[in-house]
This record gives structure tokens, sequence and C-alpha cells, in this order.
């Protein structure tokens, strides 16, 4: 993330929000540095003790404290959302390195912060028009956060009831794949499509809005809801959830099956007969899912 948005910034394509963003995720981030402040093992969320738990707190209130004297209102709503995301990235690698029965989750905390973080960050790069605080996806819909909430509570109870399902590290690693291929994926996605990518779907043509039918669009038509689809899986996977990887399994699809069909809907008005050649080509890249049926 850091790399890319120095690259963007070297093109002057990185506005005051982006520059806001990253700068407060890395700060967010650098609790992943206590240990070495401390002197202390890098397992510091999961050992015993007040020491590490005092050092979080102060870092939490001392990282806050910067960012309302950096940043003005309208940056600093940016700025402490991006921070949260850093900081639970940080916690997660603090949690990935030691050996405790949370080494997963601490996986599992760097993916999905980092998912966030990114949705943000490559969209202040490639559409800065379409920029705002719910590019971050943190309040993508009541059943998105309902199926996040599901996935920590089955974690915990396993992990209580059944510790030895949380660690299979081998299948732990194949979700970890996943995540990793799903994410990287969708910002190929992101990056390729340009200003043309929105988070919402778009009703009315702008004069730039072209049909993308090159790079990984030339795998997938919806190469952005593949990466998104085995990205969701792939957690669940990682967290050894089997309960959570059924039904994210059933619940993305039957939420990308009806998001292609919407917009199919839209892109065929935008582009007729071009969108169905193109879409007579490649497949949607998702499992039984051929898209909207309509001919012009």
């Amino acid at each position: 993330a850091a790399m890319m948005a120095a690259a963007a910034a070297r093109r002057g394509r990185l506005g005051r929000e982006g520059r806001a963003s990253l700068g407060s995720f890395l700060l967010g981030a650098s609790v992943a540095a206590l240990p070495l402040l401390l002197g202390s093992s890098p397992a510091l969320l999961a050992a015993p003790g007040l020491r590490g738990r005092l050092a979080l707190a102060l870092h939490v209130a001392g990282v806050n404290a910067a960012l309302l004297l950096l940043y003005p209102r309208p940056l600093y709503k940016i700025a402490v959302r991006a921070c949260f995301l850093g900081f639970a990235f940080g916690c997660g690698l603090l949690l990935s390195a030691g050996r405790s029965a949370w080494r997963h989750f601490g996986w599992y905390m760097c993916s999905l912060s980092l998912f966030h973080y990114s949705e943000y960050l490559v969209t202040a790069i490639n559409n800065p028009r379409s920029l705002s605080l719910d590019s971050f996806l943190l309040n993508h819909s009541f059943e998105y956060n309902l199926a996040a909430l599901s996935s920590w509570v089955e974690f915990t109870l396993e992990k209580l009831f059944f510790p030895e399902l949380k660690q299979i590290t081998w299948l732990s690693t194949v979700g970890l794949l996943m995540v990793i291929f799903g994410d990287c994926l969708r910002k190929a996605a992101m990056l390729t499509a340009g200003s043309n990518f929105n988070h919402i779907v778009q009703n009315e043509k702008s004069d730039t809005h072209t049909l993308v039918t090159s790079g990984v669009y030339g795998w997938f038509r919806h190469p952005s809801y593949v990466g998104w689809f085995y990205w969701s899986i792939g957690t669940q996977v990682l967290l050894c959830n089997p309960i959570c990887v059924v039904g994210y399994t059933l619940a993305s699809w039957r939420f990308f099956r009806e998001r292609i069909e919407e917009e199919e809907i839209t892109l065929i008005h935008f582009f007729g007969e071009e969108y169905l050649e193109y879409k007579r080509k490649v497949p949607s890249g998702l499992p039984f899912i051929k898209g909207v049926k309509l001919e012009l």
C-alpha cells in the first residue's frame, strides 16, 4: 500500500485526502513497534500482564491526540478511520508474530484491515472525484457487519471448545493465499478500470465512461467481484470457521449474482451491442453466474 501511494504521489495523483489517510494508517500501524520500544516479546497482545495493555492504551491516546493536532475536522474524519485500520493491521502483526492460539486471527486482522484501507487508497489514486468516507467500505451494509461479527463469534467459541480446530496451519495458509489472490485481483481490477471504477453502480453514463476489456477484464467481466468473492471466503478458511465458510459462500454468491445482474442492465444500456459482444466472449468469473439474460 505504501509503495502504491508513493508511486501515485510522485505522479501527482494522490491528493491531500489520500496523503492524510496514508500517514494516519502508518501512524496507527506503528503499534507494531511497541515491543521494540518496551524490549518485550512481539506477542504483546497475547501475553498476560498490564504492561502491554497500558502501552497499547497510551499509544492509542497519543496517536489520536496527534491526529487532532495535525488535521482539521474534515481530514480528521478520514485520518481517524485510516489510523484505526492501521492500528488493527499493527495489532494483527503482533498477534501473527507470536505462537499463541490467536496467531491465525492475527493474519485475519492484517487481511481485513489492509483490504478496507486499500479500497480507500486505490480510490484516492484512481477516482478522487468519487472519494468519500464510504470508500473505506467500513459501513458497507448491515449484513456485511453481521457476517463479520458472526465470524468472530464462531472463531472464539470454537477456539474455546475445539482449540485443535484453530491450529490447522496448512488450512489457514490456504485461506491466506485465497485472501491475497482475491485482494490482488480486486485491486488490479480497480487500477485497470481507473476512473471507470466506482463503489456505487452508476445509473448515468459520464462523458469519460468507457468499456474496459483489457488486462484482468480480459479474463473475467467482473474481476473486482471475483476477487472480493474469493477474498471473503478465504478469510473464513484462514480462520478455520467451517460454519462461516458455508455461510459466506452462499451469501456472497447470492449478493454478487444480484449485483452483477443489476450492473449489467446498466452496462447494456450504456454500451449496447459492444457490451453484449463482450459478454458473449468473456465469462463473469463467478461459478454458475452468467449475468443478466437480456438481448437488445
